[in-house]
């Protein structure tokens, strides 16, 4: 077994333990979380959504160390008619996609019945997007024309496309894609004057919806969202969510060891305990300590992710690998905020915790590649030692 691994599972060893840690820790979050759901949806079947979810688990894991074994550099070619073909797909899916609380965010894959959001492909594409984009213009990071332009253009229009079914995802990899933007030596002032200027437009915007009295879909659940979010942290606990409230007590009950695996009680109670709120339930099983450390497995990721940059002779491999660490760490960090109540609810999955689906597998994918950076970003180093 030993043999094995050393010969087929390459780069960043400690990148594949932590995400094995994470999955671990996810399966038996997803057992535990899920026992009323299985009750209600399948008959008590408390094993159906663990073999769900590890089947999917499985299959991601298959990817990830497809994807890693693959040069990192042939991810280049392709990344502009992905983002292209992404940019299609936002556009069906705004269309023709699965309806759920006035957002289409998934689409059904015709014949063989598969749904998958979009959305997941999308902010794999676009970092690939700009990493190649940026690697190819770096004698010209200081050109608006020719460098800025473009590459906000695509930025915009796949982040719009995405905020207006699914707005956590959108901001998270709009942030993702400024910090990219700035790591890629774009100009200060031209990042701080989009910054300016979209600061203006949202606040103009959001003015407009607060004042507004016209239920308008999803922009309406975002409203009530940040309602529910500024009257609890204001202490008014009769607009609090029935979910902040069952968080809140999960949280409570866990204290600083927690209460042990598989002993949750809210659970029973805490809506989507197995996706977007699947940290509370861990912070009541295993407490405090836990929670802690499942932060320093998210925040290894980003440290190995940045050794990996610093090591990357090619500034395609650096630019992948940054980008596609930000989006999954920035990801978990607001599922977690939104547990603990600093943040308004999301609805982003915890990566490799909640419960999965094409977000697990797109997830898979993004450290793949990042692994790959790692694994021929060594080899080279190696070859020029020699």
């Amino acid at each position: 077994m030993l043999k094995w691994i050393r010969e087929n599972i390459k780069g960043d060893h400690l990148i594949w333990f932590v995400v094995a840690l994470l999955s671990v820790w996810g399966v038996l979050a997803i057992y535990s979380s899920t026992c009323s759901l299985a009750y209600r949806e399948q008959g008590g079947n408390t094993e159906y959504y663990l073999i769900k979810h590890v089947g999917i688990l499985l299959m991601g894991l298959f990817l990830m160390w497809l994807t890693h074994m693959v040069d990192f550099q042939y991810y280049s070619r392709p990344a502009k008619y992905l983002v292209y073909l992404a940019i299609l797909l936002l556009i069906y899916t705004l269309i023709f996609g699965n309806d759920l609380n006035h957002a289409k965010r998934s689409i059904t894959i015709p014949g063989i019945g598969l749904s998958f959001q979009s959305s997941d492909f999308a902010k794999v594409a676009l970092v690939m997007y700009i990493a190649q984009f940026l690697s190819k213009r770096q004698e010209s990071v200081d050109n608006f024309k020719k460098t800025f332009l473009p590459v906000l253009i695509v930025i915009v229009a796949v982040c719009a496309l995405i905020g207006v079914a699914d707005l956590s995802t959108a901001a998270v990899l709009f942030a993702t894609s400024i910090l990219l933007l700035f790591i890629g030596r774009i100009p200060a002032k031209h990042l701080l004057a989009l910054i300016g200027s979209g600061t203006i437009v949202i606040s103009i915007l959001v003015f407009a919806i607060w004042k507004s009295d016209t239920d308008i879909g999803r922009v309406t659940t975002w409203k009530h969202r940040i309602e529910s979010y500024v009257s609890f942290v204001g202490g008014d606990e009769t607009a609090e969510s029935y979910q902040n409230q069952q968080a809140n007590i999960a949280i409570a009950n866990g204290g600083l060891t927690g209460k042990g695996p598989g002993k949750s009680e809210q659970r029973n109670f805490l809506p989507l305990a197995f996706s977007d709120f699947i940290y509370a339930i861990i912070l009541e099983e295993y407490g405090l300590i836990g929670g802690l450390f499942v932060m320093i497995l998210y925040l290894t990721l980003l440290w190995r992710a940045v050794l990996i940059v610093v090591h990357s002779p090619k500034a395609f491999g650096a630019l992948l690998a940054i980008g596609l660490s930000m989006t999954l760490v920035i990801q978990a960090f607001m599922n977690m905020g939104v547990a603990v109540h600093l943040l308004p609810n999301t609805g982003l999955p915890l990566p490799f915790i909640s419960m999965g689906g094409t977000s697990l597998l797109f997830t898979s994918i993004a450290m793949g590649i990042i692994l790959s950076v790692s694994r021929f970003s060594n080899q080279s180093e190696t070859e020029n030692e020699a």
